[in-house]
């Protein structure tokens, strides 16, 4: 198939392209480099180096099977501090990636969304019918974007998939709490500092495991809209995060603890998914949270220019 990736310079868009164009298909990626890099397109992958927003059309102009669209900003701190910068990134990038689909006729989107779109949930684990209500910006903005992919889905006979992913861990990972203690814990092996009360209990997600996700949805020819979960059956607390982190760094840090339960306006203690609609496809994750956190954290260690990007 000819794809389309956008944000494929970034964290799950690269390590998707490079999978898709090692399974020979015919891949392209689109990213502006904001937050991705460059060098993480294989070489082998057409590169554009543009906006979804002003360049969707043109690209896709040459004729497309599928478009996988990872381009966006997903923080959600920053969110709560520019919201007006997500609606337009997240939500506007959408809107012009859906109409330049319907202009060129490009028949398929499978679309990265997140479990920052239910919010605080009423009871766990939660299904894909469960009540949204997104506490930030970057919730609201992914789930305003799932809206319209339903709505061009149904109005102009697109298919579409949405995954709300829960945190994605693993190789070329950028941002997010084992990139963050890492980050502290190689500059003061002696102290870390934990934004909340460390209780906070979330899921996770090895990144292999996210893309056979999005293999299979290719594989699958999906039509018509769907929206599936995507994360694994557990989750760990912070501090049981911290103490697998430390272990592979052999440190023993002192720990300071700051932000009250929640850490941050915005965030939800508790994420966990339930992931059965997904698993009734075939598809289950090879690896477990521990595994994941440990592989991510040796990774960081092996890969410190990665740490100090964002220095």
């Amino acid at each position: 198939m000819k794809l389309l990736v956008t944000g494929g310079a970034g964290y799950i868009g690269s390590v998707v392209a490079a999978l898709l164009g090692a399974q020979g298909h015919d891949v392209v990626v689109l990213d502006d480099l904001s937050t991705g890099h460059r060098d993480a397109v294989p070489p082998s992958t057409r590169f554009v180096h543009g906006t979804v927003r002003e360049d969707a059309a043109t690209v896709l102009a040459s004729g497309f099977d599928a478009v996988l669209h990872f381009a966006a900003k997903s923080l959600v701190g920053e969110s709560m501090a520019n919201p007006s910068l997500y609606w337009g990134h997240n939500l506007g990038g959408t809107l012009a990636l859906l109409e330049a689909m319907r202009i060129t006729k490009t028949p398929k989107i499978i679309f990265s969304s997140t479990a920052a779109t239910y919010g605080e949930p009423e009871s766990v684990p939660i299904t894909e019918s469960a009540p949204t209500r997104p506490t930030s910006p970057y919730g609201a903005s992914k789930l305003a974007g799932e809206g319209l992919v339903s709505a061009y889905c149904t109005g102009y006979g697109f298919s579409g998939w949405v995954f709300r992913f829960v945190s994605i861990l693993g190789e070329r990972y950028t941002h997010g709490h084992v990139f963050d203690f890492v980050r502290q814990l190689r500059a003061d092996p002696a102290n870390l500092r934990i934004l909340g009360d460390g209780k906070q209990r979330k899921s996770y997600l090895y990144v292999q495991d996210c893309v056979d996700a999005m293999m299979l949805a290719l594989e699958e020819r999906p039509h018509g809209y769907q929206v599936l979960n995507l994360g694994t059956d557990e989750y760990v607390s912070v501090e049981e995060s911290v103490s697998l982190i430390t272990r592979v760094m052999g440190v023993k840090p002192r720990l300071s603890y700051t932000g009250g339960a929640r850490g941050w306006v915005g965030d939800s203690p508790f994420i966990f998914l339930d992931c059965a609609k997904i698993r009734a496809l075939g598809w289950m994750p090879r690896l477990r949270i521990a595994g994941a956190i440990e592989r991510t954290t040796k990774y960081l260690l092996d890969n410190p220019s990665l740490l100090d990007r964002r220095s």
